[in-house]
């Protein structure tokens, strides 16, 4: 698969379908009336809502493994690459609280001051890769068997976290270690992005012939992981004293991995032989993936359509997951054109003004 300005147009597209199911999820979730949101249309859309933090965060091990392996071939000493990883955490997590202190300047009537302290996808992004900053360290063959260890006791040690007595720890801190349904944890969470650097260091390792062969194992594999999860997670038998499955659960953790894998491996087939230079709405979400984030939730969440909040049925909330859509694909080509944009309005005013003379 070739480059597109550095970026591997199957992966764009990958984190564009990610952006487009977050995009109605999340308007589903704002918009629909409560008193239908234990029919089929509302299920539906969350459940298959509830996978685009496990697919961000995934992907961002997989673009961080191949930040790993490009200083191991330029012959980075160790403690560079580490040092290198750690302060990739730092954007992400001035991202993340520029994010919370925007959201709570927009809503400072009506949200508490702790609400600045939330710990959203961004956060746990952020602590995620300085946590995993020591994986540069090794090489990426080393990498992808101990990434994945990781993944699994991260995943393993979520109901076991949940259980502990934290006492007078405050709650801000707390909110980054343990399982919550309105925070995102470090466990489980994090364990996406270890997979990630796990498969994305074996894909470096490949010679491009052998992708494909890979991809085909990748897809299997994911199916055979979501199932197996699925069956395990049916069992009466638990070596848990105490686990909640939509919380904590080591079984949805990799059911969501199961299906990241699949997804991959279908972006990858689906990609195969298109011009990567080639305009894609998909991809075009991809690429923007942080900004359409950032800008959706103020305006799902926010105060600018405040009179259909949860007051709509099917069919309206579709229309208005549609006008979302085609709004954010406004504001992502507006952000890659933005140079072109500028240099025309500039020309015109200069053209226009020497034929005023």
């Amino acid at each position: 698969m070739k480059l597109s300005g550095n970026r591997l147009a199957w992966l764009d597209w990958m984190r564009g379908v990610g952006a487009l199911i977050m995009l109605q999820g999340h308007v589903f979730h704002s918009f629909m009336r409560n008193d239908l949101r234990h029919e089929g249309p509302y299920l539906i859309s969350q459940f298959v809502g509830g996978m685009p933090p496990a697919l961000f965060l995934f992907l961002l091990g997989v673009t961080y493994s191949f930040l790993m392996d490009s200083q191991c071939r330029k012959g980075v000493p160790a403690s560079g690459r580490v040092r290198a990883a750690a302060k990739r955490s730092g954007f992400l997590f001035i991202a993340a609280f520029a994010f919370r202190f925007q959201l709570y300047i927009v809503s400072i009537d009506k949200s508490p001051w702790t609400d600045l302290f939330r710990v959203d996808i961004l956060n746990v992004m952020g602590l995620s890769l300085l946590l995993l900053s020591p994986m540069a360290a090794f090489s990426t063959k080393e990498r992808i068997r101990l990434s994945a260890v990781l993944g699994v006791a991260i995943a393993c040690a979520a109901p076991l976290v949940s259980a502990i007595e934290w006492g007078p720890v405050p709650a801000f801190v707390k909110f980054y270690f343990i399982p919550d349904s309105l925070n995102f944890g470090i466990f489980p969470w994090a364990a996406f992005v270890a997979f990630g650097l796990s498969i994305g260091s074996l894909l470096r390792s490949l010679k491009p012939a052998e992708t494909g062969e890979a991809m085909q194992w990748v897809g299997w594999g994911g199916l055979a992981i979501a199932f197996g999860a699925w069956a395990i997670s049916n069992m009466s038998i638990s070596i848990y004293p105490n686990v909640d499955f939509w919380l904590n659960s080591p079984g949805l953790i990799f059911i969501k991995l199961g299906v990241v894998l699949i997804l991959m491996a279908f972006s990858w087939a689906w990609n195969l032989g298109l011009d990567p230079e080639k305009w894609s709405v998909v991809r075009q979400f991809g690429t923007t993936s942080l900004l359409v984030y950032w800008v959706h939730v103020e305006l799902v969440y926010g105060k600018w359509f405040w009179f259909f909040k949860e007051r709509l049925t099917v069919g309206p909330t579709l229309a208005m997951a549609a006008f979302v859509i085609l709004l954010m694909l406004g504001l992502s080509l507006l952000s890659t054109n933005w140079a072109t944009v500028k240099a025309r309005w500039r020309y015109n005013r200069v053209f226009h003004g020497h034929s005023d003379v």
